[in-house]
């Protein structure tokens, strides 16, 4: 098992990765679960592959699982989501002591982490992160929020887990498509930082996606660590440290709205798709070369992943899908930050971009 501390001030904790870790959540969580009673949040999908295993490690460790199993997918990121969650929390009596348990993706780590932030002005929780994209991103760092008609993301608060357990055997029972799409996460920090990370992933993303265990703990282990040495430098995104591990969100993000946070478009893949559009408008601007550009898309599109805009679909033009990028929670005094790259691992926080020129890059690149 990797063991990877993340040094918040004063609020450390560990990302432990490993296989067999459910089986052994009672002894993981220790004095954390400190009352018989443990809430977790879930979905049906993930409650179907190992609410039993859960339910049995707990039990036989003298505790009493309560169980809130949700429908799986972005529309559960909402304020009817998030209010049904809080009210069920203040039935179970949850004490800021206590710990809740989110037992889930992105979206089940996204929402049970902002209940846990606004309960009582602050309750503990659990993250068990149930997907690539979550083991290797969301669940790190203290992002928590739900979604709205405006936005991705628009309402929710930092707040840290006080421990993240990623059982590298849930791996197995995602579907094909949902490791894929998390697999954009992690190429990610090959993009914007790590040059020889992203040679490693084009070497071996096959095969790990093929499920070569030793790989899959050296990719989650390798990316938390350099998730938690960021966080650790940027808690709340201010130096702009932080802000580069939105690299393709902003992109990804308006894609997603107009999609309609749907199964027709998931979030890993809108951040793939984001991070070739980043690229390609960085080679445009004359940040980066294109062959650099076009070496990060052809990555993407060989293990599976969207990298060519018109591919969607889009019934749009650029100024829609730029229109939606004014909503971005990182608008600042009226502009927008892009994350673009001066090569592979070179991501940097461009300040002044003229949207009128990327409305004409998206246009192109529906064309393409």
């Amino acid at each position: 098992m990797a063991v990877i501390s993340v040094d918040i001030a004063g609020r450390p904790y560990e990302v432990r990765v490993g296989a067999g870790l459910l089986p052994d959540i009672a002894a993981q969580c220790g004095s954390r679960l400190r009352k018989a009673a443990v809430p977790i949040v879930t979905d049906v999908n993930v409650h179907a592959h190992w609410g039993a295993v859960v339910d049995k490690a707990l039990r036989e460790a003298g505790h009493e699982p309560q169980w809130r199993i949700l429908p799986a997918g972005e529309q559960t990121k909402s304020w009817e989501g998030l209010a049904a969650t809080v009210d069920w929390l203040l039935s179970l009596e949850v004490e800021r002591g206590d710990h809740v348990i989110a037992l889930g993706g992105g979206v089940i780590g996204d929402l049970t982490g902002f209940c846990a932030a606004i309960l009582k002005r602050g309750c503990n929780f659990i993250q068990i992160p149930t997907s690539l994209l979550a083991q290797v991103d969301s669940s790190v760092g203290g992002k928590t929020a739900i979604n709205t008609p405006a936005g991705k993301n628009l309402v929710g608060a930092f707040h840290q887990p006080s421990l993240v357990l990623a059982d590298l055997d849930v791996l197995a029972t995602l579907p094909e498509r949902e490791l894929r799409a998390g697999y954009a996460e992690v190429i990610k920090y090959g993009l914007l930082g790590d040059t020889a990370f992203f040679a490693w992933c084009e070497q071996n993303a096959s095969a790990m996606l093929a499920g070569d265990a030793a790989l899959r703990e050296y990719a989650v282990a390798h990316n938390v660590a350099a998730k938690a040495r960021i966080v650790a430098e940027d808690e709340f995104e201010r130096s702009g440290t932080r802000a580069l591990l939105n690299l393709g969100h902003t992109f990804g993000h308006a894609l997603e709205a107009q999609t309609g946070f749907s199964d027709r478009l998931l979030h890993g893949e809108a951040v793939a798709l984001g991070m070739v559009l980043a690229a390609r408008y960085s080679a445009r601007k004359g940040l980066m070369s294109a062959e650099d550009a076009e070496r990060a898309a052809h990555h993407i599109e060989a293990i599976g992943l969207p990298a060519r805009l018109q591919s969607l679909r889009l019934d749009c033009d650029g100024s829609v899908l730029v229109g939606h990028m004014l909503h971005d929670k990182k608008m600042d005094a009226g502009t927008l930050p892009f994350v673009l790259m001066r090569g592979i691992g070179k991501a940097f926080l461009d300040r002044d971009v003229d949207l009128a020129d990327v409305t004409a890059f998206m246009d192109q690149e529906l064309a393409r």
